[in-house]
């Protein structure tokens, strides 16, 4: 590994000389000629200094977001090398899409866990756009996403299917019924998801294939607020039926499907498109294909992983 970024990349994170120090077990001075060293062969000036803290120059920025890339790519490269001679452990960086992440993951987590106790996985919830960014940068060493997913450096691979329902608010005229016409739905506030959220995508699907133009559009950044939202009677919403199987049970939301067009997508698991994997990685990406049937079943209530 190159220790001087490394350096570099550890007081730029911590924009202190010596909290770097303390962290990578090394003297001040020592880090200070690890950066001197590295403005001397790049001939520019990476950061700028203050009694309490140093800055990022633009060039020290521009070097911090590639020597990210690279110490990931050495810590990867590592990772790979020790398969060959030890079991399955080490960490595992997931990153998943809200409605994968928040309601469908943690139980498979929880059951990978039990299978290979030496795994330490870690996960990021985020929009399905910013998970695809991370594993390219080689931040995330596999996504779980929602809605479509094509980029030259990615394998997408699908592997659940997910069901999406219209819901409304418990006191809402239209919930004594299980199904609706569109139309019904023109005149309400309709309460949708982020750019770059698969929640948001298939919405905006919905809306162009059924010629669907709401009386007025709200938007929020997560599942938890629109459902709230909704609750409150704010409005309605298109929602994956996996987010709401409380408030099913509770009775406070009402799911709704639309006649004629019913709303499925996939799950998909998302890697770098290499020939190399960790066996963390592969195990894992063996595990959801296993259990990718129970997403279904689970979100209806039924045994399984997902039920749990």
């Amino acid at each position: 590994m190159d220790n001087q970024l490394l350096v570099f990349v550890t007081v730029a994170q911590t924009r202190n000389f010596s909290r770097a120090a303390e962290e990578l077990h090394l003297t001040q001075p020592a880090v200070s000629l690890h950066i001197q060293a590295l403005e001397k062969r790049y001939g520019v000036k990476l950061f700028d200094r203050t009694n309490r803290m140093v800055r990022l120059t633009r060039a020290g920025e521009i070097l911090y977001h590639h020597a990210r890339e690279i110490l990931n790519r050495y810590a990867h490269i590592e990772r790979l090398m020790d398969d060959l001679t030890n079991r399955a452990a080490g960490p595992l960086a997931i990153g998943a899409s809200y409605t994968f992440g928040e309601y469908v993951l943690p139980g498979i987590i929880a059951e990978f866990c039990r299978r290979y106790p030496g795994v330490a996985p870690t996960i990021t919830i985020e929009n399905t756009s910013r998970v695809a960014e991370q594993i390219i940068r080689y931040e995330l060493d596999v996504g779980i996403v929602e809605g479509n997913l094509q980029h030259a450096d990615l394998e997408v691979r699908a592997f659940a299917r997910d069901e999406m329902v219209v819901i409304v608010s418990a006191r809402h005229p239209l919930a004594g019924r299980e199904e609706v016409e569109a139309g019904e739905l023109r005149e309400e506030t309709w309460i949708v998801r982020e750019p770059g959220s698969g929640t948001r995508e298939a919405t905006d699907r919905m809306f162009a294939d059924l010629r669907l133009s709401p009386a007025s559009v709200m938007e929020f950044s997560s599942n938890q607020i629109i459902k709230e939202s909704v609750e409150a009677g704010l409005g309605v919403s298109l929602i994956s039926r996996l987010a709401i199987r409380k408030e099913i049970m509770l009775g406070t939301l009402v799911p709704l499907r639309l006649r004629g067009y019913p709303v499925v997508r996939s799950f998909s698991w998302v890697v770098r498109a290499s020939q190399f994997r960790t066996k963390v990685v592969q195990l894992f990406l063996e595990f959801l294909s296993q259990t990718g049937a129970g997403v279904m079943t689970g979100a209806k209530g039924d045994a399984g992983v997902l039920g749990r």
